[in-house]
């Protein structure tokens, strides 16, 4: 069965740093592209950032360019977010996701095919 669990969530003041894990298990993974995506209360959801299989390409969006950080170890089947700077507006549910056919520049999500259920990221101001 595949599986993605997202962990690493939490309260955080602005200004503040979190790391969000994504463990991976039910497929080789270390072949497939994965992303991270987030939904805020009314909004809909948005892409953050994803990597290739090797992590050697990454992509970002404005919004978090030069604050955010995606990483993987495909020894540990687990891909990483590392959120500086955090401000209110990052306030969201974080998603992972990945597939056979997931692309790193698909920021619809449309080639994803599997979805963890996501952890919660709150910002205080």
């Amino acid at each position: 069965q595949v599986q993605l669990v997202e962990s690493g969530g939490g309260l955080v003041q602005a200004g503040g740093s979190l790391r969000l894990s994504c463990a991976a298990s039910g497929r080789t993974f270390s072949n497939y592209a994965m992303g991270w995506f987030r939904q805020a209360p009314g909004k809909e959801r948005e892409f953050v950032a994803a990597i290739n299989w090797s992590g050697g390409s990454t992509f970002y969006a404005d919004s978090v360019k030069g604050r955010f950080t995606i990483s993987r170890d495909n020894a540990k089947n687990t891909m990483y977010l590392r959120m500086n700077s955090l401000k209110p507006e990052d306030t969201a549910l974080y998603y992972c996701a990945s597939g056979p056919a997931a692309r790193t520049m698909d920021v619809a999500g449309r080639t994803y095919d599997y979805w963890g259920q996501g952890t919660q990221v709150t910002v205080s101001s």
